[in-house]
């Protein structure tokens, strides 16, 4: 499995685990500090705190859900240059600064 591109999940901007783009698919995987945290939380209740990571062919549901819709999308894909179904590329620029608990920061391969 060849890592494409990857980012850093931050739960309150604590790190929490890395996402990654492979030629399979997609895989998340929680950091092993992050689980032994005191106050450690779930990114999503689709996706429970556990050391193995979850793999999928296509974005995990939570993480799509990020990317924003409608016009706010097209404005980002204008402006970043980046076609609206390339998912994962527009998840790691507009989702470094989201509303809610959980942001993403690219991080290099």
């Amino acid at each position: 499995m060849n890592i494409l591109r990857q980012a850093g999940v931050y739960v309150r901007d604590r790190f929490a685990g890395l996402i990654q783009e492979t030629d399979e698919g997609y895989c998340f995987a929680y950091d092993p500090t992050y689980l032994t945290a005191e106050h450690a939380s779930a990114v999503s209740l689709t996706l429970p705190l556990r050391t193995e990571p979850y793999t999928s062919r296509t974005l995990f549901p939570f993480f799509d859900g990020l990317i924003p819709e409608g016009w706010l999308l097209g404005v980002v894909s204008r402006n970043w240059k980046i076609d609206q179904k390339d998912r994962f590329g527009l998840l790691m620029v507009a989702c470094h600064d989201c509303i809610g608990s959980v942001c993403i920061r690219e991080v290099e391969a």
